[in-house]
């Protein structure tokens, strides 16, 4: 019970990230001219849910 935010982060970050994946691939879709500026910005925003998630279990234990 006491490390259920674990789990509870994890789901969020899993749901942040696939859509995070589902709006590049939508805004690439709509302007392939700017795909190398749109995965730059997908790449950092999936890096920032992750830090969230590390962040969580490190300072769980």
């Amino acid at each position: 019970m006491q490390f259920m935010h674990i789990g509870i982060t994890a789901a969020c970050a899993t749901v942040s990230v696939g859509a995070i994946g589902a709006c590049s691939v939508l805004a690439v879709g709509r302007n392939p001219g700017a795909a190398n500026k749109i995965l730059v910005q997908s790449i950092l925003a999936i890096a920032f849910v992750e830090a969230c998630v590390f962040y969580v279990i490190f300072l769980a234990k």
